[in-house]
């Protein structure tokens, strides 16, 4: 009898790589099953937004959620894009206290960027998986109304233009979309409640109004860096979880480009959201490492709970 050596090293070689993929499939499934039905909402934002690679990845995961079961709804913003935009033409980029000035012109531009560029970008790339993703701007159906925003500088109030802030969320449209198997894509542009304007809005805190009216298990924010930090600058040590409580402690030392993202984690596990994770939108697929592995990546944010309960609905004891 002949033994061909060649073809059994071949055989051991496609049983030892494909074990370790099997074994990663296994360890997803209790992800799988805990996910399966629950609708997450997902702020796509910088990097992921502007690398071609990213963005690509960003893509897959999303519409790996839809397939796995999961009801995904992404809400976008546009920064990169809207500055650039606006030099091209010839407008200036003013912030104060941390927003962006927008003046009528410049929202004019922001409302063309953001449903007429990021937003539609973003589309083709789900839609190269199937007939998956539908655009919608918070001015849809009223899924946004927002009232003018005026923050405070050194006590008193400033005008930074046409800047909202969110009043009233009306989720029928994207609820409709989700039960229909769609992925909706919200850009965060809302419809003013009183003056017929419309409205630029920090597209953080739209993530978070939206992920707690529609009683989203998970809110996850991509952001630039890896997570909150314990002691930064001192330390890149990244807290992996806090309570609402905790993190509310923490707020007035962030830095302010993690304010509004941090603010909108803890207005999304004081409203009914089980968890707000902030990840690291540079890794490539790291909304899938977050959701469906043991370790995840990022910071995640809990409501706090009685003492021997786990936040996530399980029994400590």
């Amino acid at each position: 009898m002949t033994v061909n050596h060649s073809e059994e090293r071949k055989s051991s070689t496609r049983k030892h790589t494909a074990l370790p993929k099997a074994q990663t499939l296994i360890e997803a499934l209790p992800w799988l099953t805990r996910h399966y039905g629950k609708t997450v909402v997902i702020k796509f934002g910088g990097n992921a937004m502007v690398n071609e690679e990213l963005k690509h990845a960003f893509a897959q995961d999303v519409v790996f959620l839809r397939q796995a079961g999961l009801k995904p709804v992404v809400v976008h913003g546009g920064g990169p894009q809207i500055s650039a935009r606006l030099d091209k033409e010839g407008l200036v980029s003013e912030f104060k206290a941390g927003l962006r000035v927008t003046t009528p012109e410049a929202m004019d531009v922001v409302r063309m960027v953001l449903a007429g560029q990021v937003q539609r970008e973003l589309v083709g790339l789900l839609n190269q998986h199937g007939p998956l993703a539908v655009g919608l701007t918070g001015e849809d159906a009223h899924t946004i109304t927002a009232t003018k925003h005026w923050p405070e500088i050194d006590g008193e109030p400033v005008d930074i233009g046409r800047v909202g802030e969110i009043t009233e969320i009306d989720t029928g449209a994207i609820e409709a979309l989700l039960a229909d198997g769609r992925i909706p894509v919200v850009s965060s542009i809302a419809r003013s409640q009183d003056d017929g304007h419309v409205y630029n809005v920090n597209a953080d805190t739209a993530a978070s109004a939206l992920a707690a009216a529609l009683g989203a298990e998970t809110l996850m924010v991509l952001t630039d860096v890896e997570g909150l930090y314990e002691d930064w600058p001192n330390s890149d040590e990244v807290i992996s979880r806090l309570t609402a409580t905790e993190l509310e402690k923490l707020l007035p030392e962030l830095a302010s480009g993690m304010v509004p993202k941090m603010q909108g984690c803890l207005h999304a596990v004081r409203n009914g959201v089980e968890t707000a994770r902030v990840i690291d939108g540079r890794v490539q697929h790291s909304i899938l490492l977050e959701i469906f592995t043991d370790e995840g990546i990022g910071t995640m944010v809990v409501p706090d709970t009685p003492e021997g309960t786990d936040p996530e609905g399980e029994s400590q004891a």
